[in-house]
């Protein structure tokens, strides 16, 4: 601002030597140019310093982080983000694929808020779905059981619900006779509950255990593996087909992409009385055994009916 007064009076000692008229018009012209120039470096000079502030403020930034959850196989709607077991079944809650967390500052903050919200909304929509689902009347949850075609461990053919399942109470468990984690125990329970409730003289309930990976369990290798854990009569070890094996599975809700990943779950049903529920092959003895005889009876807390499909 001094050098803008500096220039000035530099003009107006200079305008007494042209002549008056002429010397006022240029005088004033060069001081317009002169202030107009100036305010434009007083603006620049504010943007300028502006510019520095906002760079020298905190940036704004992401931080992303993964939210781990876990949830109940057999129980989707049960969850938590901590490791546990299922309150329903017992079964050891399993990890799901990772969530990503992303928390916003600065302008991004309602971006964050509204994503949020609509996470939220969705999450308790779900919930509200998965309880439905669970309190929902029987005729809403079918299990259809296809008649597909078999072999038995003795290399018998048999068609699935004809057979095995019309008109009896089963218990039904998966496995595959490579298996070294989960099948040995799932088969070992079968043999403690058949062995319980046979001493008891409770025969009414028919063992069935059907192969994840039918291409190498022949009814050969099926039946050498049932001897390792005694397997009396009424226990059927299943085999077959691959594609067969594949749509009674799938059916059951056993699929799975790799026979290492099928779940410990045991499907207890009483064909007779309609009355079908799913439960954890890994439990204790005896809740096995009480479930069993309570389907026998009719009576389960979380029934499935089931639906006979075509062969």
């Amino acid at each position: 601002m001094n050098e803008m007064n500096k220039q000035s009076a530099l003009v107006i000692a200079a305008c007494p030597r042209i002549g008056a008229r002429t010397g006022a018009r240029l005088c004033k012209g060069f001081v317009l140019t002169v202030v107009i120039l100036a305010w434009i470096g007083v603006e620049a000079h504010a943007f300028a310093g502006a510019e520095g502030l906002d760079q020298s403020s905190p940036q704004k930034k992401s931080a992303t982080k993964q939210v781990q959850s876990y949830s109940c196989p057999m129980h989707p709607e049960v969850k938590s983000t901590k490791r546990g077991k299922c309150p329903k079944c017992k079964m050891d809650l399993r990890l799901e694929p990772a969530v990503m967390s992303t928390a916003i500052t600065g302008k991004q903050s309602l971006i964050a808020d509204n994503a949020g919200a609509e996470a939220a909304a969705t999450s308790a929509n779900s919930t509200v779905a998965a309880n439905t689902s669970s309190s929902a009347p029987e005729s809403a949850r079918k299990m259809v059981i296809p008649d597909v075609e078999v072999l038995d461990q003795d290399g018998n053919t048999l068609h699935f619900y004809s057979d095995l399942i019309k008109g009896k109470t089963v218990a039904i468990n998966f496995i595959f006779t490579n298996c070294t984690t989960i099948c040995p125990p799932l088969a070992a329970m079968f043999a403690r509950v058949q062995k319980e409730m046979g001493d008891k003289g409770e025969k009414d309930v028919h063992f069935i255990s059907i192969s994840v990976d039918p291409l190498t369990d022949t009814p050969e290798r099926l039946k050498a593996w049932g001897a390792k854990f005694k397997a009396a009569d009424g226990w059927t070890f299943v085999t077959g087909d691959k594609q067969e094996l594949n749509r009674l599975l799938n059916a059951l809700g056993a699929s799975v992409s790799r026979r290492e990943d099928h779940s410990p779950t045991v499907i207890v049903g009483n064909d007779l009385k309609g009355v079908w529920t799913r439960t954890y092959g890994l439990a204790r003895t005896a809740q096995l055994v009480g479930l069993i005889r309570d389907v026998i009876e009719g009576k389960v807390d979380e029934p499935l009916t089931k639906e006979t499909a075509k062969p």
